[in-house]
């Protein structure tokens, strides 16, 4: 089993105490997810609240998640196979590279652990995971997933 960090916070409460987002900023979202759905980070930024880039850079100094962005990154269809595309857009991830029993992802919210728990079953893989923004991402699962 790989060591993972336990984080028991939502990515909404650490951009609050880190003084990204007003606590008033966090419940407008949270209602605004209950109403309409979406991942709680992209309605940071649809909302005007943030940037992608304010997230990521949170998730990356709070708990050491490395930043990827994708834009030069080539990614194998070999490595695209290991994870269906439903499963890359529930979770606005992708998987990067494969080394050995372990599998790397870029993800726009590393705190989603459910994510994380179902990669790991579907794949057998031990998950390690980097920060990038849901463009990027998005980008990568047009490009890769296109015939998919």
């Amino acid at each position: 089993m790989p060591v993972r960090k336990i984080i028991n916070k939502q990515l909404g409460e650490l951009l609050v105490e880190r003084g990204s987002i007003t606590p008033e900023q966090l419940q407008k979202a949270l209602a605004y997810q209950k109403d309409n759905g979406g991942l709680i980070g992209e309605i940071f930024v649809e909302l005007g609240f943030l940037k992608e880039e304010d997230i990521a850079q949170a998730l990356t100094v709070q708990y050491g998640f490395p930043y990827l962005p994708l834009g030069n990154y080539e990614i194998s269809t070999e490595i695209i196979n290991i994870i269906p595309v439903r499963v890359a857009r529930q979770y606005m991830l992708v998987p990067i590279d494969k080394l050995g029993n372990n599998l790397t992802l870029a993800m726009s919210n590393p705190l989603n652990l459910l994510a994380i728990e179902d990669v790991e079953l579907l794949s057998g893989c031990n998950v390690q995971t980097f920060v990038s923004t849901s463009t990027d991402i998005r980008k990568a699962i047009e490009k890769y997933y296109k015939d998919k």
